[in-house]
């Protein structure tokens, strides 16, 4: 019997990415796509609680192309390997992302999100994204991610960890390589259009662009994504601050301040 690989995003269930990761992926495993029925970029690792998920049988040109949910990509996620699924999911692919997650985005970003609900239900994960927004092509970051999806879908090489991939938008022949990076500090830097609507009630849209930190590490995302690679960062649900605990002296100086606080 084949692998089964559960295939999400956060660009909806009618994208080109996700279309582009089905087509590669199919021809080694058998694809199970469960998709937000609508965009939900920058939705992060929300879950629908407070009202029933809707699924329903999406089709394009009279083809069935998978489940579309009313919910957010970690939603699909959790639906598709404990009711969708005939059998326990290999491996969960989520993307190709339209634009870049480097840096502090990925905490917004519902691509990353949904490889990190894979992780946290057990199944290895893979996230992909492509640094283009607009006319991006998907075919070589799709071909990639079947390479690596081979890979996990047989060993994980990163036990208690999802991989969050970045492609860049280069044709083939100029990407440089394949590298391990670190996490960056680029982040959104958002400012708001300001409008007034006919009733005269005022609205907001954000905009903005990601941009580097002051300094960055030549082995960050954002770094080595600018110079041609394509990125592999391991990440994990763990948000403790490790290096907290490798100065523990002064973090056990600050606990026992806190402490006294509290019997005064």
């Amino acid at each position: 019997m084949k692998k089964l690989y559960l295939l999400t995003n956060d660009d909806g269930i009618f994208a080109k990415g996700l279309r582009a990761l089905h087509q590669e992926l199919s021809q080694d495993a058998d694809c199970l796509v469960a998709a937000p029925e609508a965009e939900q970029s920058g939705t992060g690792h929300g879950l629908t609680l407070f009202r029933p998920v809707m699924v329903r049988k999406a089709r394009k040109n009279g083809a069935e192309i998978g489940h579309a949910v009313n919910g957010t990509p970690a939603d699909c996620v959790k639906l598709g390997i404990r009711e969708l699924a005939d059998r326990p999911v290999d491996l969960v692919v989520s993307g190709i992302n339209a634009g870049a997650n480097i840096g502090v985005n990925i905490i917004y970003s519902g691509t990353v999100a949904a490889a990190v609900e894979g992780l946290i239900m057990g199944v290895p994960s893979l996230a992909v994204s492509l640094n283009a927004i607009r006319n991006g092509d998907f075919t070589f970051a799709a071909r990639f991610a079947r390479k690596i999806a081979r890979i996990l879908a047989v060993e994980n090489l990163f036990p208690g960890m999802a991989l969050n991939v970045n492609v860049p938008a280069l044709p083939e022949s100029e990407i440089k390589g394949v590298a391990l990076a670190r996490q960056g500090q680029a982040r959104f830097m958002e400012s708001y259009d300001k409008r007034t609507d006919p009733r005269g009630n005022v609205y907001y849209w954000i905009t903005g662009d990601t941009r580097p930190a002051g300094r960055e590490d030549d082995d960050s995302d954002i770094c080595l994504l600018a110079k041609g690679m394509v990125t592999i960062t391991p990440i994990s649900c763990d948000l403790t601050c490790h290096q907290a605990f490798e100065t523990r002296e002064q973090g056990d100086k600050i606990v026992n301040r806190l402490s006294r606080l509290l019997r005064e």
